[in-house]
């Protein structure tokens, strides 16, 4: 029961209190610019989610059982990274063949999941974390993937509504998004100190 627990702390913790676009603010680029509409930012934070927990779980093994018994940590770097655009090449090939408007609609953003800091830091973390486990691995990084598709599709509903409201010319566009994007982590920001 404690190992429940736990693994529920853990992944409420990655969600909502240390969710990496707010408080470690990675992640950001997608989450600014594919914000647009509800839709697509729930599908970019779902195909985050995939390359995320898939990346997280499978580096973990790989630097379990692989870098840190034969002494090779120096290329983790590089280990992370083609596992990486290993996962987003599993992503693109699924929508391409399955939701192909879906696919469409990403065009540039999806390779860019390659290099979204989300995934990249949670195995990063994973590591300086000295996470025990696989199923903490696992639990972690599907975690992070929620936590960055919960922030985009906030971000993505506010910014639907904007549209409707009446903001300052001065302000319209890149502005207002900026300041709802602060906003936003003020909010976040309240759940500091809930979980540790």
């Amino acid at each position: 029961m404690h190992t429940i627990e736990t693994l529920a702390l853990g992944f409420l913790s990655i969600v909502v209190v240390n969710n990496f676009v707010f408080t470690k603010f990675l992640g950001i680029c997608p989450y600014i610019g594919v914000s647009g509409r509800l839709d697509m930012a729930f599908g970019m934070g779902l195909a985050v989610t995939f390359v995320t927990t898939l990346s997280g779980s499978v580096t973990f093994l790989i630097d379990s059982f692989v870098l840190t018994p034969l002494g090779l940590e120096v290329t983790r770097y590089v280990c992370y990274i083609l596992v990486i655009a290993g996962a987003v090449q599993l992503v693109e090939m699924y929508l391409r063949k399955f939701f192909p408007p879906l696919y469409e609609s990403f065009g540039i953003f999806l390779p860019l999941i390659t290099t979204n800091c989300v995934i990249l830091g949670i195995c990063l973390f994973l590591d300086q974390w000295q996470i025990a486990n696989f199923l903490q691995a696992v639990t972690l990084s599907f975690g992070a993937g929620i936590g960055f598709t919960l922030a985009i599709c906030i971000m993505a509903g506010i910014r639907e509504n904007l549209i409707l409201a009446d903001v300052p010319p001065c302000l319209q566009g890149a502005p207002i998004t900026l300041i709802t994007a602060g906003l936003l982590t003020l909010a976040f920001m309240g759940f500091a100190g809930m979980i540790k």
